[in-house]
């Protein structure tokens, strides 16, 4: 028995010892081994792997015979912070990290296990895609991973983390996940690589072009976050999880309380210009706002017109959702529509409270964003909120125009507690809008057509957008002092706090996708 561990014993340390000419490999591509990414995400000493002996059982493979152990993917279980999470690292130095039945077979029971126990999945993603030696098991054995996604979603939080190439139905988990990872210079994501990009259409292009972190990142927006290096990335990873449930039954992570509901902050009234037109962070807002200024921007660079983020105010995880006057003013189009419907939902489905920052002149106008379907885009955001039964805390912090204010979970279509601050307009349009319609025809019969605008201007905003006219309406809970934002939305939570949801008995409704 003796023997027959030790012999145990030593092929395990030899699987995880790897080969030192694909390690070296790998550290000249600027990437890390599968091992040495699982012991910087992980706590020390926490990892379990399973299934390690597994190879696959194909034949054909190789010349040689090769039947490397774990067939090139690492699996199991470990912790962060001391909360558990299953995970699995995909190891290029075997087979390229590429997926066949065995490989595949291991993801299945790493997720399966992840559902089971009700811990976060954690992908670490650096394959060649589908192993073409195994034919259809290989498509088959993604087909159960991307089920699996399906099943898991908003059950447990789901993360990939994109370190190396992702090519072909290998693109669609991460997809699927709820945040996606990319490193930039070595991660690669795309449907067809280059040369079925060249040989068929003609056009030239480089991977990094083609499915690159900031491709991703600026343009699809399919990668939630971008790094330059793999640890800062990994480090990223082990922050979110710190700011997420375990699934969606068990309670948000705690902090401890930080006193913010007698915390003032002045420097809010200096960071927003009075004039509705003037540009400024919402960022800085947040940072003002939030437990030591501390948030997780998701897509910082894609569609830049609104910020959504995970934070803290008072020790509770939020989801903060502001409109970024600094970007097309702030304008909704269908990219924010969709980005900001996707996190709301997000939150919902993890019981994170929501916090919506509204400074919104509108929707975006214009031909290209009519014929792309903003109408389709932003009811999303509309159907997200509507949807929503975590508690949702609206403040709107400067102007708040037409259809874009509804939509910014305003109290008509939800809202638990709107604010405002003595800035807030509140209308169907800003002034110069409004008076153009309403008195064109006095307008173009006058002498003085400039300073009657400007009188009519006037008389409209002290009739309609007074920072009152929404509260004596009941549509605004309270007008607050901007320094007394951070106090007033921490006491709004604690208030909030008992929220039952209510479901209703259909099934479920027919977004508008």
């Amino acid at each position: 028995m003796r023997q027959l561990r030790a012999e145990r014993d030593a092929l395990a340390d030899k699987i995880v010892a790897g080969r030192p000419e694909g390690a070296e490999r790998q550290h000249q591509l600027g990437k890390h081994t599968a091992r040495e990414r699982l012991d910087r995400l992980l706590d020390s000493g926490s990892f379990t792997e399973i299934e390690m002996f597994r190879r696959h059982q194909a034949h054909g493979m190789k010349a040689d015979g090769t039947r490397p152990h774990t067939d090139g993917v690492i699996a199991g279980s470990g912790t962060i912070d001391g909360r558990r999470v299953c995970i699995y690292a995909q190891d290029f130095t075997i087979f390229g990290g590429s997926l066949g039945e065995a490989h595949a077979a291991k993801i299945h029971k790493t997720m399966d296990l992840a559902l089971a126990t009700g811990c976060p999945l954690i992908g670490l993603n650096d394959g060649g895609g589908a192993r073409i030696q195994e034919g259809a098991t290989a498509l088959d054995g993604y087909g159960g991973i991307f089920r699996r996604n399906v099943q898991a979603s908003g059950v447990i939080p789901q993360i990939s983390v994109i370190l190396g190439p992702c090519a072909g139905g290998a693109a669609y988990s991460p997809a699927l996940s709820d945040f996606t990872f990319m490193v930039r210079d070595t991660a690669f994501m795309y449907l067809t690589g280059p040369d079925v990009v060249a040989a068929v259409t003609g056009e030239r292009v480089s991977h990094d072009e083609l499915g690159g972190a900031d491709v991703h990142a600026r343009q699809s927006g399919v990668a939630t976050f971008v790094y330059d290096d793999e640890l800062s990335c990994l480090d990223d990873v082990r922050y979110l999880v710190s700011m997420l449930p375990s699934n969606n039954l068990d309670p948000l992570p705690a902090a401890p309380s930080q006193g913010a509901m007698t915390d003032e902050r002045p420097r809010l009234a200096e960071i927003v210009p009075h004039d509705p037109s003037k540009p400024y962070d919402m960022r800085s807002v947040i940072t003002e706002i939030v437990d030591d200024g501390d948030f997780l921007e998701l897509h910082e660079l894609w569609a830049r017109n609104i910020v959504c983020a995970l934070a803290r105010v008072d020790g509770e995880v939020v989801g903060v959702v502001g409109n970024q006057p600094a970007y097309l003013a702030g304008a909704l189009d269908a990219a924010a529509s969709q980005k900001a419907a996707r996190f709301v939902r997000l939150c919902d489905a993890f019981s994170i409270p929501l916090v919506t920052l509204v400074d919104v002149p509108g929707f975006l106008p214009g031909t290209d964003q009519e014929y792309g379907g903003i109408i389709r885009h932003g009811a999303k955001l509309l159907y997200a909120y509507c949807e929503a039964t975590v508690p949702r805390i609206q403040v709107i912090v400067r102007k708040a125009y037409g259809g874009a204010y509804i939509v910014m979970d305003s109290r008509s279509i939800g809202a638990d507690i709107s604010m405002a601050w003595p800035t807030n307009e509140i209308a169907v349009m800003g002034a110069d809008a409004a008076v153009g319609i309403i008195f064109r025809k006095e307008l173009a019969a006058a002498a003085d057509p400039a300073g009657l605008r400007a009188d009519f201007r006037t008389r409209y905003a002290e009739e309609f957008m007074h920072p009152y006219f929404a509260a004596e309406r009941g549509l605004v809970d309270e007008i607050i002092d901007p320094a007394q934002t951070r106090s007033a939305i921490a006491a709004g939570l604690a208030m909030l706090r008992g929220k039952r949801k209510f479901p209703s008995q259909r099934k479920h409704g027919n977004v508008p996708l």
